[in-house]
């Protein structure tokens, strides 16, 4: 059983999958962890393997919630991403960072960060 705080996570992450298919792009995973981590979801856009974190808040009162994906939270989905483009053989694919921004305050506010940050080999 999941507290209020995973609840609310699992619920904006559905929320996110559901808005990047009407974007166009097409769910590959969700929730890929692996030892070194994990990604929120992989999916799909025109051909582009794409790795997005969600972030979402109940409020702005902490600021807006994509600068909560601090450089060490990249170099982490970095490093997981690697993985698996290593683990599926597609390391000769394109491949970038996204992130979805959701604010559930009295009404939903999505946004979507496309290249939000670059690989980070450290």
């Amino acid at each position: 059983m999941l507290n209020p705080h995973q609840q609310f996570g699992k619920e904006s992450e559905v929320m996110a999958a559901a808005y990047l298919k009407r974007q166009g792009y097409r769910i590959l995973e969700t929730n890929y962890k692996n030892q070194l981590g994990e990604i929120d979801i992989i999916a799909k856009d025109m051909g582009i393997l794409t790795f997005i974190e969600v972030k979402a808040r109940r409020s702005d009162r902490f600021g807006n919630p994509k600068y909560a994906v601090t450089r060490k939270k990249q170099v982490r989905i970095s490093r997981v991403a690697l993985s698996y483009l290593k683990a599926s053989r597609q390391m000769d694919k394109r491949a970038r960072f996204d992130v979805v921004v959701i604010t559930r305050t009295s009404n939903v506010n999505i946004e979507l960060v496309k290249n939000a940050f670059e690989l980070i080999l450290t």
